[in-house]
Order: C-alpha cells, then sequence, then structure tokens
C-alpha cells in the first residue's frame, strides 16, 4: 500500500518498538508509506534491518520524568522537518514486573517505588507525551491510540496488579483525552489486547486458549491492523473508543 505522493508523508511516534506489538506496528506503518519514529529504552540496534536507522529512533527512559521531557523536545525537533504535524502518536510501552520466580506480583507483593515506576512508564508517559506533543497532533488533526490490556478490567493470571491497574487507568485518561483533545481535532481511542503471541508471552499463557472463543492466540500483526486503522481516515469518526483485541476472551 502507497499514500497518495500529493499529500505529505504521515508520521507516527510509537513507543516500545523494539518487539512484539511495536515491531509488527513499524513494519504495517512503514509499509504504508509513513515515516515512523520510534522509541524505546534501547539504543538504536547495529544489526536492525530496519531501514530508517537511528535518525528516526529516540532512546528514551519513560520511567524517568526529565528524561522523557527531553525526549519529547527531540520529538517535536524532528518532526519540524513534517512541517510540524504529527498523524498519530501509539503509546505501546509499558512494564510488567515479576517476582524472582516470575510469578506475578499482587497487591500485596508489590513494594510501592516498583509500583510507582509501573505507573509512570504505562500511565503518565502517555499523557505527557500526549500534552507535549498536542500541537503537533492538532496540526495534522491527528491520532492517538493509547495500548491498554484484558489485565485492566479483570484479574489476569500472570499480569501483575500494578500493571493491571495501570492498564485501567490508562483505558480511563483515553475516555478523558477523547473528550479533551477532540475539540482540537485529535482524536483518541484505545486497543485492549488479550493474549498475544511474542517472545514475551508468560509460560502457561497456551493453557488460556481454551477459554477464547477463537481458540487460537492472536499475532502482534492481527494488532498492528487494528492500530493502523484506529490512525487512518478508515476511523475517522471514531474517537472515545476501546476496541478489544482477544478473539472473544472478553466475552
Amino acid at each position: 500500500m502507497m499514500t497518495d505522493t500529493n499529500e505529505p508523508r504521515r508520521t507516527l511516534i510509537l513507543t516500545g518498538a523494539s518487539r512484539g506489538i511495536g515491531h509488527a506496528t513499524v513494519k504495517r506503518f512503514s509499509s504504508a508509506g509513513w515515516r515512523v519514529i520510534t522509541c524505546s529504552r534501547h539504543a538504536f540496534p547495529e544489526d536492525c534491518p530496519w531501514e530508517a536507522g537511528p535518525e528516526d529512533h529516540i532512546q528514551v527512559d519513560l520511567a524517568d520524568i526529565e528524561n522523557t521531557r527531553t525526549a519529547i523536545l527531540e520529538m517535536k525537533e524532528r518532526l519540524d522537518a513534517e512541517g510540524g504535524r504529527l498523524n498519530a502518536l501509539v503509546n505501546n510501552a509499558a512494564i510488567s514486573p515479576k517476582g524472582p520466580d516470575g510469578e506475578r506480583l499482587g497487591a500485596i507483593d508489590m513494594n510501592m517505588a516498583d509500583w510507582q515506576t509501573v505507573f509512570q512508564v504505562n500511565f503518565f508517559g502517555p499523557i505527557m507525551l500526549a500534552r507535549g506533543l498536542v500541537d503537533e497532533l492538532a496540526a495534522a488533526k491527528g491520532s492517538v491510540v493509547n495500548v491498554t490490556s484484558i489485565a485492566g478490567s479483570r484479574v489476569h493470571p500472570f499480569a501483575g496488579a500494578a500493571y493491571a491497574t495501570s492498564k485501567a487507568a490508562l483505558a480511563g485518561l483515553t475516555r478523558e483525552m477523547a473528550s479533551d483533545f477532540g475539540p482540537l481535532g485529535i482524536r483518541v481511542n484505545s486497543i485492549s489486547p488479550g493474549e498475544i503471541e511474542t517472545s514475551i508471552l508468560s509460560p502457561g499463557s497456551e493453557k488460556l486458549v481454551e477459554k477464547i472463543p477463537l481458540r487460537r492466540l492472536g499475532s502482534s500483526e492481527e494488532v498492528a491492523r487494528a492500530i493502523y486503522f484506529l490512525c487512518t481516515d478508515a476511523s475517522s469518526y471514531v474517537t472515545g473508543t476501546n476496541l478489544h483485541i482477544n478473539g472473544g476472551q472478553h466475552v
């Protein structure tokens, strides 16, 4: 799929781009001709086949407030090359700490410092980015997609309490953002993936398949296609929506 040559190239900023859903999203948008500015805690890997290279990668630690602010300034500078326009922001980065043996950490087990770090990355990071880039999003009548989780609406056997509540908060934030950003022409939606087959899938997740109506795990590519839909004119009158991508698991 190619973009219209008469239109300026569209730009996406994506956090958590290095693997899984984020990596699939990079490929989906770039194949459609978008410029994708990737963001992650890690520097751009030299062996990465991503052709855009380090000039379209920003290393940022969303757990660090000042580092996040610095990264936003760098994002704004890079967007100047596109006329100060940002067509889409996808808040995909998230962390979910585990116990020493890989077990989920409940509301009693998680120490407060780690709890606050989870919320900084999973919840405060997205609103900091959206607020910091609001002028660029408004200039493009752009779209924000917050990646939540099925764990945000129920106790999950693998996702910890801090992760789950941060994702529930992010879903609520999506509703508030849709209301507040809407008058600027910015659409804000969220997606809620279920059991997606990635390299970071928790051991034992395959046992959940019997409870999923479609009887299979989802793929990162399927999630990426949904994100793409929410960032394009195909969803031009959709805002404040949470899209379940879980094979019917939520029912």
